[in-house]
C-alpha cells in the first residue's frame, strides 16, 4: 500500500507543478512518454525473466484454477463495459481501456495517455490505483463473504507483488502459487488489452 501512496503523491506533486507552470511545458513535448513506456516495458521483461522459480511453481497449480486469470479479465471487462454504458461523457471502449489496466496503474496509464490523451490516462491511473488499494484494504471482507479466491481476483495484476502478502495472510499460504500465476498472466495481458481497446 505504501508504494501506491507514493505513486499518488508523485501524481499530486506533478499535477501541482503543471498547474502552477513550475515545469516548462517544452520539457514534456515530443516522445518522452514513448521512451518512458519503453523503459517500463524493459523493466517488466527483466523482472519476469529473472525469476526462474516463478515459472517452475506454475506446474503445481490445480488445472481448474488456471481459469482464474481469464475469469478475472472477462469479469473486469464486462464490469467496465457496464460502467461505460452509464457514463454520459465516455464511450464503452474508453471504459474498457481503463478497466483493462487490471490494477497495473503505471503501465496502463502511460499506454492510455499515449493513445487517448492525458485526461483518460489520469482516469486510468486513479482507477487502477484504487483497485490495488481496495484489494489491500478489503481482502478480509472478500474472503469472509466471497471466498478465498476473491482477493486474488480483486487484486488483478498486483497479485504477484504488492497484494501477495495480504492474500497469503487472509486466503492462506497454499494460495501463494496461484496468486503469483494470476498476477503473471494478468500482467502479461495488460499491454495487449490496453492497446487493443485504445486502437478501436
Amino acid at each position: 500500500m505504501r508504494s501506491s501512496l507514493i505513486i499518488v503523491g508523485f501524481f499530486i506533486v506533478g499535477s501541482l507543478l503543471g498547474y502552477f507552470e513550475v515545469v516548462p511545458t517544452s520539457i514534456l513535448e515530443g516522445d518522452i512518454s514513448f521512451y518512458a513506456l519503453g523503459a517500463l516495458m524493459f523493466c517488466v521483461g527483466v523482472s519476469l525473466g529473472s525469476d526462474p522459480e516463478t515459472l517452475k511453481s506454475f506446474k503445481k497449480i490445480n488445472p481448474r484454477l488456471l481459469l482464474l486469470p481469464l475469469l478475472t479479465i472477462v469479469g473486469t471487462l464486462v464490469g467496465a463495459a457496464i460502467i461505460g454504458m452509464l457514463l454520459p461523457n465516455r464511450s464503452v471502449v474508453d471504459s474498457m481501456a481503463v478497466g483493462s489496466g487490471l490494477g497495473y496503474y503505471s503501465l496502463s496509464s502511460i499506454f492510455i495517455t499515449e493513445f487517448k490523451g492525458a485526461e483518460l490516462g489520469t482516469i486510468a491511473l486513479l482507477s487502477n490505483i484504487s483497485r490495488e488499494i481496495l484489494a489491500l484494504l478489503l481482502a478480509p471482507v472478500f474472503v469472509k463473504y466471497f471466498g478465498k479466491l476473491a482477493p486474488i481476483a480483486a487484486g488483478g495484476a498486483t497479485t504477484m507483488d504488492t497484494t501477495l502478502p495480504i492474500i497469503m495472510k487472509f486466503s492462506g499460504k497454499e494460495y501463494m502459487v496461484l496468486s503469483v500465476f494470476h498476477g503473471f498472466v494478468t500482467d502479461l495481458s495488460v499491454p495487449f488489452l490496453v492497446t487493443l481497446f485504445c486502437s478501436i
